[in-house]
């Protein structure tokens, strides 16, 4: 028997389970728990075409690979899929290739080296440090009546907010505006979720513009003493950006430093609820935590795929690629590649290359953020286990997760605490 698409060899036997219907793809049941399904796309179609659309899912790391190094494959953001108007997914195009939004993360280069050369310095490792006393005395203030309390719904209450106030200090936004800033930082994922249809993404977009306006707003006020908003305020006045890219730079930073690290925190929280022996033994050892952070970053990425365009005919895993096609890589799928991982399904502190997933991306495009983003998570974890002697899941409120084809954030988490 021939391989599949994607140049895999037939599972033992030469058997090939029939693929889902396009619309399994955005179905509750996938976006809720998609791992069983992410195994089938890695064993019989590691490049697979959803439905009539074309749209390309990329689930295995050496497909995701290929596809990072092929320079016929554009970060530049030209379109989604959707829910059509029949319920069956449908690409939806928006922009173009090197428009105006093609900025930091959907940026080629040149044009992305000069976006990276400004904010990374920032938001080095180095740098990031710095604002752990003033991160850590934040997360006390969210936890403290959290934990007093009994526990709560702990994604409203803690690990939503923390990740937009840090950005919001960084971009020097005033705090009476945090409500707003989250409902931003938010509304990104609601636009790649691929279970929206087209009226819905038209308003997110509107939405967009409403964050692009009050940014705009807030440069021109030239405030002065927040991280990043000077740094690109100064790469304004130097001529390496111009104003309009400056702005299109905070809103992807809203946008990923809010709901990324939201996301990881989450995950982070539920896995540990569920794990009590683990909980245990990160208490005795905190030590630990930066490599359990990695592993819930590997486990439950924050960012289920990123989107990449087809700029001209090439081919992918063995599968023929035209120009005006789209690929999602799917991080999710590929962080559980049983080509690349042992065991790739279980968490092990213990694993000899902690960061060698692709939670944060690769190559050219790894997140700017990803120093802030394990900040952030190690400190609310840290205080978390201090505050506490054991945390569960709330039985009689599941956790759920927002229905989304690209982000992995939990629409809430309830827990029970015990002090």
């Amino acid at each position: 028997m021939s391989a599949p698409p994607g140049g895999f060899p037939p599972p033992p036997g030469g058997f090939l389970p029939p693929p889902p219907a396009p619309a399994e793809w955005l179905s509750p049941e996938f976006l809720e728990d998609p791992y069983p399904r992410l195994a089938w796309l890695r064993r019989c179609a590691p490049v697979h075409q959803v439905g009539a659309s074309r749209v390309f899912l990329v689930a295995s790391w050496q497909g995701i690979e290929e596809a990072l190094a092929d320079p016929a494959c554009s970060a530049n953001l030209t379109g989604v899929l959707i829910r059509g108007a029949s319920g069956e997914p449908e690409g939806r195009a928006f922009g173009g290739v090197g428009d105006a939004s093609a900025v930091l993360a959907t940026a080629d280069p040149p044009l992305h080296d000069v976006h990276r050369h400004v904010v990374q310095p920032v938001l080095a490792a180095g740098r990031v440090v710095a604002l752990e006393p003033a991160l850590r005395e934040r997360v006390a203030r969210r936890l403290a009546p959290f934990v007093a309390g009994g526990g709560g719904e702990f994604t409203a209450a803690v690990s939503d907010p923390i990740p937009s106030e840090v950005i919001s200090g960084l971009l020097g936004f005033p705090e009476e505006d945090l409500a707003d800033v989250m409902g931003w930082a938010m509304q990104g994922g609601a636009m790649l979720a691929g279970t929206i249809g087209a009226p819905a993404l038209r308003e997110l977009m509107r939405e967009t513009g409403r964050l692009t306006a009050y940014l705009a707003r807030h440069f021109a006020a030239h405030r002065r003493g927040a991280p990043v908003l000077d740094a690109l305020l100064a790469a304004v006045e130097e001529g390496a950006l111009t104003p309009g890219q400056a702005i299109g730079i905070g809103v992807v930073l809203v946008g990923a430093g809010g709901e990324s690290t939201a996301s990881l925190v989450g995950s982070a929280v539920r896995i540990l609820a569920e794990r009590p022996a683990l909980q245990a033994r990160l208490r005795e050892a905190p030590r630990l935590l930066p490599s359990f952070v990695e592993e819930a970053v590997r486990l439950e990425s924050p960012f289920r795929g990123h989107y990449r365009a087809v700029l001209r005919p090439t081919r992918l895993g063995g599968v023929a690629l035209e120009a005006g096609d789209r690929l999602l890589l799917l991080w999710a799928s590929a962080n559980r590649d049983e080509a690349r991982f042992e065991r790739p399904d279980e968490l092990d502190l213990a694993r000899r290359h902690p960061r060698d997933h692709l939670g944060f991306g690769r190559g050219i495009h790894f997140c700017v953020g990803a120093a802030l983003a394990r900040l952030e998570a190690r400190v609310i974890l840290e205080e978390l286990l201090a505050r506490t002697r054991s945390f569960a899941l709330d039985p009689l409120l599941p956790p759920a997760y927002v229905p989304s084809l690209f982000v992995r954030r939990l629409a809430r988490l309830p827990l029970r605490v015990d002090a």
